[in-house]
């Protein structure tokens, strides 16, 4: 500023025209839309100070690059990792890799954003895509997009949502997940606290057989899976990488019913005005999909989610049409045309739900939910991870009409929306509902220092550490020839 002050003032002195100077150097700024109307009787230097005091200067974004990945991991019922995209000018990004994937996921991308500019989020988007999967595998291609559109909004000075477009809603509808009870009173009391003192408007359970597979008679080929336990994913032909047609697991009429009994108890306490949403099934076949969906029919579930294996398109269908309960899968696909244009294009779901942390980030997700509302399909989103994924969530909810509900999966645990500080005017979450940040630039948080290090997963690395090691890019990336 003082150099500006003296190039002009000394630009008068030769001139010997300082009033000439003066006006000269008004017109301009006006022409940049700075309004100066009242500034027009006060010395040079006067006027310049008015006029810029509330430019902001933390950010060139033109000059902007990307200096350093960081990570720091969180331990919240399983790992969840923060990174952080720091650049040339002190402003930094916050994104996050899905809930119980690997960091390196994020890291191994380092290489390939160091000296670019992160407010060109389509093109690095472009460079990094290739190296996302669907599953947890989508989260380190997710987490730097999240990264990058909150370092943009900061950079620019404005909320992330006003760079998708503007926004439908102030406010985010949630639906709380599971608590965690078995026992369906129990359950069911929970559930209740959720609606009458919480505030929640929508809920969601798990229903799936290992509620009833304890019981003698209730499941086929129960034993032979273990009980339904064999959920090491490093057992290649365990249940849990089984595909579900090759289990041949089956539920008897008695352990539908004890089911529906379950589910009555739930919907006596909650009541029919509350959207109930069902997930967690388990792993059996199209045959065993339907009348299982048949028998909660009753119940007006608001959806019954990944029944089926999400790719598998045509087995949906035969689901979807056979039921009138809404169907809805999505929270393991990775990408537009890779995993929801075909479900969306054969009708083959009613509902679709993304996880933006694996779907490849905010705007990626929000082309999700657009193209689902031009084929008449609306869109949950899924999300299981810390506040840093849930703001994303929530500026992409409030860009995409066909929205109808956000998971918030954390809701018995007290220390988790002290993991940032919001840099708006409004709290996180109001009575079921997330605000969104009307004014606040980028995600519209920033990381409380001081409560993430109480929660640090003791096996991870530290407090965002230097991560020398994946500056260099080893690899020739290129996809042809």
């Amino acid at each position: 500023m003082k150099s500006i002050l003296k190039q002009i003032t000394e630009n008068q002195d030769h001139t010997g025209d300082s009033e000439r100077s003066r006006r000269s150097f008004i017109r301009k700024a006006a022409m940049g839309g700075i309004a100066i109307g009242s500034f027009m009787n006060m010395p040079v230097e006067e006027t310049l100070e008015q006029m810029t005091s509330k430019v902001q200067r933390a950010s060139r974004p033109s000059e902007l690059k990307i200096t350093d990945m960081r990570v720091a991991v969180i331990n919240d019922s399983g790992r969840k990792p923060i990174i952080r995209l720091d650049t040339n000018q002190g402003i930094y990004g916050l994104g996050e890799v899905r809930d119980g994937a690997d960091e390196r996921y994020a890291l191994m991308l380092k290489s390939r954003l160091l000296g670019l500019n992160p407010c060109n989020i389509e093109m690095l988007f472009r460079i990094i895509k290739q190296f996302g999967y669907h599953g947890r595998q989508g989260g380190g291609v997710s987490a730097v997009e999240m990264a990058l559109w909150d370092l943009c909004g900061k950079a620019y000075g404005v909320p992330v949502w006003q760079l998708l477009g503007g926004r439908f809603r102030d406010k985010i509808r949630l639906y709380a997940d599971t608590p965690g009870v078995n026992d369906p009173q129990g359950f069911a009391e929970k559930l209740k606290k959720r609606v009458d003192e919480q505030g929640f408007t929508w809920l969601k359970m798990d229903l799936g057989i290992h509620l009833v597979n304890k019981t003698e008679g209730n499941i086929v080929n129960n034993k032979f899976w273990g009980g339904l336990a064999q959920y090491d994913l490093r057992d290649y032909m365990g249940y849990g990488n089984t595909l579900h047609p090759f289990t041949q697991v089956q539920i008897t009429d008695k352990g539908l019913e004890d089911l529906e009994k379950y589910v009555d108890t739930i919907r006596n306490a909650v009541g029919y005005e509350i959207p109930l949403s069902s997930d967690h099934f388990g792993h059996f076949d199209i045959n065993n999909s339907i009348r299982f969906g048949e028998a909660m029919e009753r119940f007006r579930l608001a959806w019954v989610e990944d029944m089926v294996p999400w790719f598998d398109t045509e087995r949906w269908k035969t689901v979807s049409d056979a039921l009138k309960t809404p169907t809805c899968t999505g929270e393991d696909i990775f990408m537009l045309k890779d995993g929801f244009k075909p479900l969306l294009d054969a009708k083959a779901v009613d509902i679709i739900q993304p996880d933006l942390a694996t779907a490849g980030g905010i705007m990626e997700t929000k082309k999700i939910g657009d193209y689902a509302e031009e084929c008449g399909v609306a869109m949950a989103l899924h999300m299981a991870g810390t506040p840093v994924c849930f703001m994303a969530n929530v500026h992409c909810a409030a860009a995409t009409q066909n929205f109808l509900a956000l998971e918030h999966h954390s809701v018995d645990v007290p220390w988790w929306a002290n993991l940032v500080i919001m840099t708006g005017d409004q709290p996180m979450i109001s009575k079921g509902f997330a605000n969104v940040p009307l004014e606040a630039p980028g995600l519209g948080i920033e990381l409380n220092e001081e409560e993430i290090k109480k929660h640090l997963l003791p096996s991870a690395k530290g407090y965002f550490e230097p991560t020398p090691e994946w500056d260099q890019k080893r690899s020739h990336d290129r996809l042809w020839s």
